[in-house]
């Protein structure tokens, strides 16, 4: 137990200095290609911090275990929306710009409607208990991720987000004037290639070897306490493996680099679903018995209202990052009850 406990503090170090470095050679490396922020937040990023995911997931479903790598992508995807959007926004009122709220966003909404509906073998009842994730089902949730791509490469060429980077330029010079001096003469001086890149490899690195870490040593303790399969991968699993993605999106806020952390949410969100379950159910169909239709519908709501709150006024506000962090603890909360019972 205390061995554990020792794992699991040094993963949440080798994490958070992870997020810092890679965050820095990723904005730098945008700046250094002229691309767009954003785009670097939904591709490199998002793939990058998504990586523990994919390990965990495929790992848990050739094991056996495929309510764990199903609840693992699940419980992400809600620890995203909600908990990593929620103290993001605590630190740092997040900008979003209007190609982001009409364009991006809805894209992680179609990719959570289509993996509920893929959950649902049989329209005449909403229990979703035994129901298959099939190849076919991982098949189409790989087109989905080539479409993906495939937008965000176009997008990226046309260079229909430079508009939105000077609006979120524009708002993080606001956000950040607390900054220190540091952190401004590194923008006005963006680093060599070559550091970028050694910065998002050795970040990489510390994210996905922290994160595993982590993981490894949380899911010994639950098994010994007890906890089903499908609990772990909503919970302790889901969180561990969502640790790049908080530190990397709260350290990007605290930087004012607004695009880049909420690029990093939805990208996550949809390579979770598209290319995780995707990869994971073409190597090894999988069936569902431990994830519940509550889970599914607490994962769409949650994008719901990261896309409503990023309606008002093209930012999610301190108070709604509050709103949407109570709103985790609860459904939290609802977990360890069914738990104890």
């Amino acid at each position: 137990m205390i061995l554990n406990i020792i794992y699991i503090i040094i993963g949440v170090a080798l994490v958070i200095w992870g997020a810092d470095r890679m965050t820095d050679g990723a904005a730098s490396l945008a700046r250094r290609m002229h691309i767009s922020e954003m785009v670097i937040g939904l591709t490199i990023v998002a793939a990058g911090t998504s990586a523990p995911e994919l390990f965990v997931s495929l790992m848990s479903a050739l094991k056996g275990t495929p309510d764990m790598a199903v609840g693992n992508v699940i419980g992400s995807n809600i620890f995203n929306t909600m908990l990593i959007v929620g103290c993001a926004a605590m630190v740092a009122p997040m900008t979003i710009s209007v190609a982001t709220v009409r364009k991006d966003i809805p894209f992680a909404v179609a990719a959570t409607m289509l993996l509920i509906v893929l959950c649902l073998d049989s329209f005449s009842s909403f229990s979703i208990d035994g129901n298959t994730i099939s190849r076919l089902d991982g098949i189409i949730l790989l087109a989905g991720l080539a479409v993906f791509m495939g937008y965000t490469l176009r997008t990226a060429k046309a260079g229909y987000s430079t508009s939105a980077d000077s609006t979120a330029s524009a708002d993080s010079t606001v956000s950040a004037d607390s900054a220190t001096s540091a952190d401004s003469a590194a923008d006005a001086a963006p680093i060599s290639v070559v550091r970028c890149l050694a910065y998002v490899a050795l970040g990489l690195a510390c994210l996905v070897g922290g994160s595993n870490l982590f993981v490894d040593a949380a899911a010994d303790m639950a098994r010994g306490l007890g906890v089903s399969d499908g609990v772990i991968g909503l919970t302790i699993v889901a969180g561990g493996t969502s640790m790049p993605e908080l530190a990397t999106s709260v350290v990007a806020a605290r930087k004012g680099k607004s695009a880049i952390a909420i690029g990093n949410v939805i990208g996550s969100n949809v390579f979770n679903v598209l290319a995780i379950l995707g990869i994971t159910a073409t190597i090894c169909p999988m069936q569902l018995s431990g994830i519940t239709l509550t889970d599914l519908l607490v994962m769409g709501g949650s994008i719901m209202a990261v896309w409503l709150f990023s309606f008002t006024r093209y930012t999610v506000e301190r108070w709604e990052g509050a709103v949407l962090t109570a709103a985790f603890m609860a459904y939290l909360g609802y977990l360890l009850s069914n738990v104890m019972m």
